[in-house]
């Protein structure tokens, strides 16, 4: 899994809901914008957002370079692309 000091979040409320700034440090570095609704915090976890974009960030990056990650998105749309992402951060 990669290094998790690889992944800086700074976390904005916008709307209801946040917005993720994510910068993965790489060759080339890339930032991404993530926006969390309220559902999608609840339903992968709840808790902190920082945290739980932090982890979901470590998920993409054993996956697929920071290059092929969307660039801005919706958490959920995660779960399009890695079925496996919503039973790995899921609530039963």
């Amino acid at each position: 899994m990669p290094s998790a000091d690889r992944i800086a979040v700074a976390i904005r409320e916008a709307g209801d809901g946040h917005l993720a700034e994510v910068t993965v440090q790489g060759r080339p570095t890339t930032t991404h914008l993530v926006r969390v609704s309220p559902a999608a915090r609840e339903r992968y976890g709840g808790g902190d957002v920082a945290e739980l974009v932090k982890r979901s960030f470590e998920f993409l990056l054993a996956r697929e370079a920071n290059t092929s990650i969307l660039r801005e998105f919706d958490l959920s749309t995660i779960e399009r692309y890695f079925p496996e992402y919503a039973r790995e951060f899921g609530r039963s």
